[in-house]
């Protein structure tokens, strides 16, 4: 049996989650879960709009709160948990938004880029790194290069200063063996601990969790019931259920956390789950916030959602390129008058 891991859990109920609602978390909201995560011992717990810091638009979606009332709000909650922000190199800034982040009070700074992108991460990694604030890296639709050319992301954000590197399944699309694949190349190949970060697309994201971790993973994202976009995430209780049972430490309480799963439909209003649409975007590799684009678009068609997002995926279709999305229908749908 399992002993003698130690794992962190890395809550992006109030990073990641926010996609659910339309990035419109509320100061209640924020208050009281980052309340119940510190009360819980969760290790980090990561605020801001769904696709980071810096990222609230019109184009994109406007966060209810801006940032900086966000973190100050969940600064004052969290008194042992470190409080942690998403950074992606093209949304956020280092002299508007890394630099305000930090004078919040911010422990941690993740900065992600496509898994192909890690050259657009080194200002920023370097700067956080020159501030004495923990700064990990992530390499986000982890599924679309191979567990060699992961690798080679990855050592660049090493070499930048990260002290973490977390892949990040953003469509839901791995396997366990796909994830074993990643995450023991990863451990195996660089000097830093790995994390991984699951979508529930086709139902997996416990079991890619688990499978991440027996790999040599030792920082492990998930939500409170999964709370996210589409499908949602890990489900941050059944990891601490589940590490529990294989006797992996985690350091949380987690009577208090299952608490936390019993009130997160009052806190939030909805919650995550798995349909047709997840499934295909799971497995196109496509993520699932173009779900519902897609379904308009396939509507004024006269297409199958399911046609447009399995040649989406191979196009390789990643968030940013809604534009694709109408292309595609359009392009279906002459296809189907030409073959009539």
């Amino acid at each position: 049996m399992s002993k003698n891991i130690d794992v962190t859990l890395y809550d992006v109920t109030l990073r990641d989650g926010s996609h659910a609602i339309k990035h419109c978390l509320t100061k209640e909201q924020i208050v009281n879960y980052a309340s119940l995560a510190d009360a819980a011992g969760v290790g980090v717990v990561e605020v801001g709009h769904g696709i980071g810091l810096g990222a609230s638009s019109l184009q994109i979606g406007k966060s209810l709160l801006a940032d900086e009332e966000m973190l100050t709000l969940a600064r004052d909650c969290l008194k042992s948990s470190l409080l942690a922000v998403h950074v992606v190199p093209g949304y956020a800034t280092v002299a508007r938004d890394i630099s305000l982040a930090i004078d919040c009070g911010v422990d941690v700074v993740r900065v992600a880029a496509q898994c192909t992108e890690a050259d657009t991460t080194e200002q920023h990694i370097s700067y956080v790194r020159g501030t004495g604030r923990r700064v990990f890296a992530g390499l986000m639709m982890a599924h679309m290069i191979s567990p060699e050319m992961l690798v080679q992301e990855a050592l660049k954000m090493e070499s930048y200063g990260a002290e973490c590197i977390t892949i990040l399944d953003s469509a839901g699309a791995f396997l366990p063996e796909d994830v074993y694949k990643r995450v023991s190349l990863l451990v195996k190949s660089l000097n830093i601990p790995v994390g991984f970060h699951a979508h529930n697309n086709l139902g997996m994201a416990i079991a890619n969790s688990l499978i991440a971790v027996k790999a040599g993973a030792t920082i492990i994202d998930g939500s409170i019931s999964g709370f996210g976009g589409g499908a949602g995430n890990a489900s941050i209780e059944l990891l601490a259920a589940v590490f529990s049972m294989e006797k992996y430490s985690t350091g949380v309480d987690l009577y208090k956390l299952l608490d936390a799963a019993d009130m997160a439909e009052d806190i939030f209003e909805v919650l995550p789950k798995i349909t047709s649409s997840s499934v295909v975007s799971g497995m196109s590799g496509v993520v699932s916030v173009f779900s519902k684009p897609v379904a308009r678009a396939a509507e004024i068609y006269n297409v199958d959602p399911r046609d447009v997002f399995f040649e989406l995926g191979r196009l390789g279709a990643i968030a940013g390129q809604e534009d694709l999305i109408i292309e595609v229908a359009q392009n279906l749908a002459e296809k189907v008058v030409d073959d009539a």
